[in-house]
């Protein structure tokens, strides 16, 4: 369950596990509100709104992970392929005494890296071309430890969930509008549907995703400090982050484009705006915030 605790070493975050309850409980009330609208409004079409319903909530969270990874160009590689990534999720994982996940890379010059998956079984780890090639081994370990504090404390599987349904209220537009239902019913319901449907769809869209952008930003604060926790080395992960931050700018755009739809995902934005509305719809912290709080752990540790 998401808010179960975590068997892993990482410190475990009472914070982050309030969030992900009240989230998933909001959202799902907000879910079962859409669905019902959706039932009200579409009576003769009741038992096809449950089918698609449900069907796209079964696929969402049994295969989103693997969708993410392929859309994301993750490929496994093998110990022999990727020793120094590998070298890196060994140590990680027995610092906390956690079991190894699938080991990627996907090939893109944009320095990340992400977790996916339902829970530690499933999980994989994936670090970019981009970032393997710019990032000293204590700087990958501190990334490498942020990801799997994701996986450790299941903040990645709420995540997924979370943002279902936002996209569940855009495809049930799309097959109502243009599978003939909108055409279906002969009184006045289709007048009103015509109208409620988009405006309770573009709501349930609103709410849901300001929701999983208040979790998310929480969870990359938490996963930074458990990371630097774990690690016993809060410089390594801030100068990682210093770093990838700012080799974004040398990015270009086009490639930068192609990672901005997986932005909740990734270790960091390819995108981060300094307008206060950009920050407030933002996944992540700001950069000042994330070092700030790492400064804090050193300090914490006694560390410089």
């Amino acid at each position: 369950m998401p808010g179960s605790r975590s068997r892993s070493r990482y410190a475990p975050d009472r914070g982050l596990t309030t969030r992900m309850v009240t989230t998933m409980f909001l959202i799902g009330l907000l879910y079962v509100v859409f669905v019902g609208v959706l039932l009200a409004i579409l009576r003769d079409s009741w038992f096809l709104v449950l089918v698609i319903a449900g069907g796209l909530f079964v696929v969402q969270f049994w295969f989103s992970d693997r969708i993410a990874a392929y859309s994301m160009g993750a490929r496994e590689v093998t110990p022999e392929q990727a020793p120094e990534l590998h070298g890196a999720v060994d140590r990680i994982c027995a610092l906390a005494d956690m079991p190894k996940p699938r080991v990627a890379i996907a090939d893109s010059d944009v320095p990340n890296a992400f977790a996916t998956g339902r829970n530690e079984k499933t999980a994989l780890v994936c670090a970019t071309t981009g970032l393997l090639r710019r990032l000293e081994p204590e700087e990958l370990e501190g990334v490498i430890a942020h990801e799997l504090s994701h996986v450790a404390h299941r903040d990645v599987v709420v995540m997924t969930i979370a943002s279902f349904l936002g996209v569940l209220a855009g495809l049930m537009v799309r097959v109502w509008l243009y599978s003939g239902l909108s055409r279906s019913s002969r009184d006045v319901n289709t007048a009103v549907a015509v109208l409620v449907i988009p405006l309770v769809s573009a709501a349930v869209y609103v709410i849901s995703f300001l929701l999983t952008r208040l979790l998310s930003r929480y969870r990359e604060l938490s996963a930074d400090r458990a990371a630097a926790l774990l690690t016993g080395r809060p410089s390594a992960l801030a100068s990682a982050l210093t770093k990838v931050t700012g080799q974004m700018a040398r990015i270009p755009t086009q490639d930068l484009r192609k990672a901005e739809p997986f932005n909740a995902f990734w270790f960091a934005p390819a995108f981060s705006s300094k307008e206060s509305l950009g920050r407030l719809l933002s996944s992540h912290p700001t950069l000042e915030q994330r070092l700030d709080q790492l400064g804090r752990i050193s300090l914490q540790l006694g560390r410089p």
